[in-house]
């Protein structure tokens, strides 16, 4: 099937591949533009839990995510200065047993690489690099973009997938207002063989403290570390994912933790940092035959691990979307949207609501911080957080238009 029906992608991340990957297998003629020149190591470890490798082993790509992922056993609860250990939930052949696929861990730049090899088997002259949107309109017939190099395209319709400075989004509702959230980020991957071995086991860590947490998981089996410290700071409000700071730095932000944490900081090599931004989301997405995807539209803080998660599930329901009523893009679209907007919206505020949980003040004492976590982790209350995300199935959400509710 190779349909007439053209879809212009803006940006070319992990939620705009995927929807490219999707939408080419059912047979529309895909472009992507990216405004950067090359694909390169652009940053660290993803957690993949099972709404999101359902996803992309239904597209094919479950043998290639495989071979680059690590396949944790568990995911742990770690006091900051204790170091005591309390277990969050199983992962491994449980995770497939409750929800039907794995939990993974991996590096973003792998998890882009199986898209963009997946898309370039398909369809090479797909990706556009080095092709810089600066302005669109749309009218009846289609949407027509103008991109940095003075060139001119066109498309029936066109998605937004270029990440939290979106362009798209600018022009469809201008500026936003990001604010500070207090909180700023380390992130850096460690090679594993310089850890000690306690420090190198394929599980997943929650250290949680006052005011600050760090999370490390295994990636490309184990060959890397994945660590990111989240810490309560006014002095770092810069919103880049490609800003060095020094372990120095990092070690003083993380003074007095338990020595794991800092032998784990000490290896960081060039840790990067940047500034938490919470961001209301969106009540519409799109206009027309112009929308959204991912962090253009509901960008989330990291706290559940479901920012990339959400981007693979848009791109999916996109194209089922699309697929549905591919000469009506305008209509699809807002499908699309009614679908995803309650979930995605839902996954920002909770998101937003482990901040207060990681970093309570009743974690400062070994004492005060049994008592609080056996509560906050108890297991009916960590199935209430994290069942209703696992268990989505984007693959069979109803998008037939008598199943959509419409927007509030």
């Amino acid at each position: 099937m190779d349909r007439k029906t053209r879809i212009a992608i803006s940006g070319a991340g992990i939620g705009g591949l995927t929807a490219a990957l999707a939408l080419l297998q059912r047979g529309f003629q895909v472009e992507v533009y990216e405004q950067a020149s090359v694909f390169g190591e652009v940053g660290a470890g993803i957690q993949l839990s099972a709404n999101g490798t359902r996803c992309l082993f239904a597209l094919g790509l479950q043998q290639d995510v495989l071979r680059s992922a690590s396949q944790p056993s568990a995911k742990e609860i770690r006091h900051w200065s204790t170091g005591n250990t309390w277990r969050l939930f199983d992962l491994g052949a449980e995770s497939v047993q409750r929800y039907g696929s794995p939990y993974l861990m991996m590096h973003r730049a792998d998890l882009h690489a199986v898209l963009v090899r997946a898309i370039r088997a398909i369809r090479p002259e797909a990706l556009h690099l080095g092709a810089r949107l600066l302005e669109l309109t749309q009218d009846g017939d289609g949407v027509e973009l103008r991109l940095e190099d003075g060139s001119v395209r066109r498309a029936d319709a066109l998605i937004g997938a270029d990440g939290v400075h979106s362009r798209v989004r600018q022009v469809l509702h201008g500026d936003d207002d990001p604010r500070y959230t207090g909180c700023m980020a380390w992130r850096g991957v460690i090679p594993a063989a310089t850890l000690p071995e306690h420090l190198r086991r394929p599980v997943g860590t929650n250290w949680v403290g006052p005011g600050a947490h760090v999370i490390t998981y295994p990636l490309r089996n184990g060959e890397l570390m994945n660590f990111v410290g989240i810490v309560e700071r006014t002095t770092w409000q810069k919103e880049s994912w490609t800003e060095q700071g020094t372990v120095d730095e990092c070690r003083a932000d993380f003074q007095g933790w338990h020595g794991d944490v800092l032998t784990l900081v000490e290896r960081l090599g060039t840790p990067f940092k940047w500034a938490l931004m919470g961001r209301t989301p969106l009540a519409q997405w799109g206009r027309g035959r112009v929308t959204l995807l991912g962090d253009a539209c509901h960008p989330t803080l990291p706290f559940l691990a479901q920012g990339a998660m959400m981007a693979i599930e848009d791109g999916v329901v996109l194209a089922r979307c699309l697929d549905g009523c591919p000469d009506d893009p305008a209509t699809a679209l807002r499908r699309y949207e009614r679908l995803r907007h309650a979930r995605t919206s839902a996954i920002v505020l909770k998101s937003a609501e482990n901040t207060r949980r990681f970093h309570n003040p009743a974690l400062a004492s070994a004492e005060g911080a049994q008592t609080y976590i056996e509560t906050e982790w108890a297991a009916d209350k960590v199935r209430a957080r994290y069942d209703w995300l696992f268990e989505y199935d984007a693959l069979s959400v109803d998008v037939g238009a008598q199943s959509v509710p419409e927007a509030a």
